[in-house]
């Protein structure tokens, strides 16, 4: 049967079938050729986006907006919005859907971006909210595609670090949707919750993936066809920076923690931004406080021809491009 997701909204991957997934990736290869070719095109022509972001960005702004534009639609980025300040979430949801044709949000509370959804009468996304980072997870599923050529139902995932924030939550339901093996490996504090965990294992009993948790690093890490992490502490738990180190650290991916796979073409995966060095601020806050110079990632790991984060950051950018055009677009 075709795929029609005209009219969809992106909240959550749980919402979304394996052969949807696969659709939405299949278009986003076909939209990369595209656009290297250097070919624009028109599916969104004559349609208004509006990006409304609570917490900071750049892949997620860029990448919405440059999708937009290759396809001919026209943006807003929303920064002085009165919602939940003068007007309430379903009062703005109701006006931008009749002046807009498509809303991405990205915050703090995945009832913001559902209320938005429940009221627009327009597809909504999600760029990222506390509990899920679906269009991430589509840009994670089209590298690994892309690098390691064989069936997802082949793959080994392993999420590595706080595995219970949007990365571990989304990358668990996203392997178990695409049949993958998945371990989630973190101290026991930082485990996934029951309900992601037994969702998971749910869809992993119809799509025959394996969904583990450990915290035992070489038992998670084995065999695997690449580790994924994460910051240690997410935009909103800043104060928590200090408690996560002290936990996270024997978690970090290094190239002791790489060799442990037992595979030489293991690759590394991170969603960005990292703290690999001390180039940033908080870097070198990091360096002067704990006297470390790189958190869940060495720099050396970060760099290496492992590493496939710059190809998952260009990814976001077709996939959102996929995801819009497929949910509003001119098709």
């Amino acid at each position: 049967m075709p795929i029609n997701l005209n009219g969809r909204s992106l909240l959550t991957l749980r919402d979304f079938t394996p052969d949807e997934i696969s659709y939405l990736i299949n278009l986003s290869l076909n939209l990369k050729v595209k656009k290297r070719s250097g070919i624009r095109g028109s599916t969104l022509e004559g349609k208004n986006i509006v990006l409304i972001f609570e917490k900071p960005s750049t892949r997620t702004r860029c990448a919405f907006e440059v999708a937009v534009f290759d396809e001919g639609g026209n943006v807003t980025f929303l920064t002085n919005s009165q919602m939940g300040v003068k007007e309430s979430i379903e009062d703005t949801a109701k006006i931008l859907g009749r002046y807009y044709d498509g809303i991405e949000f990205r915050g703090y509370q995945q009832e913001t971006v559902e209320s938005l959804a429940s009221h627009a009468g327009v597809p909504v996304w999600n760029g990222l909210t506390d509990m899920y980072h679906p269009t991430q997870i589509l840009a994670d599923l089209m590298t690994m595609h892309e690098h390691l050529k064989k069936p997802f139902r082949n793959m080994k995932l392993c999420f590595i670090g706080d595995a219970r924030n949007n990365m571990g939550n989304s990358l668990m339901i996203g392997a178990a949707k695409m049949g993958m093996t998945f371990t989630a490996i973190a101290p026991p504090s930082l485990f996934p919750s029951e309900d992601i965990v037994n969702y998971s294992r749910q869809v992993a009993a119809e799509t025959g993936a394996v969904i583990e948790v450990t915290d035992d690093i070489g038992l998670g890490v084995k065999g695997s066809d690449a580790v994924y992490t994460d910051v240690w502490a997410s935009l909103g738990e800043e104060d928590k920076l200090a408690e996560r180190i002290t936990l996270l650290q024997p978690y970090q991916v290094n190239t002791a923690l790489m060799n442990k796979t037992g595979n030489s073409e293991t690759f590394f995966m991170h969603c960005l931004p990292s703290f690999h060095d001390t180039n940033t601020q908080i870097g070198t806050t990091v360096k002067e406080s704990h006297d470390l110079d790189s958190m869940e990632v060495t720099d050396g790991v970060f760099r290496s021809r492992q590493s496939v984060v710059y190809d998952q950051a260009e990814n976001r950018m077709h996939t959102i491009k996929a995801m819009m055009v497929a949910t509003c677009g001119n098709l």
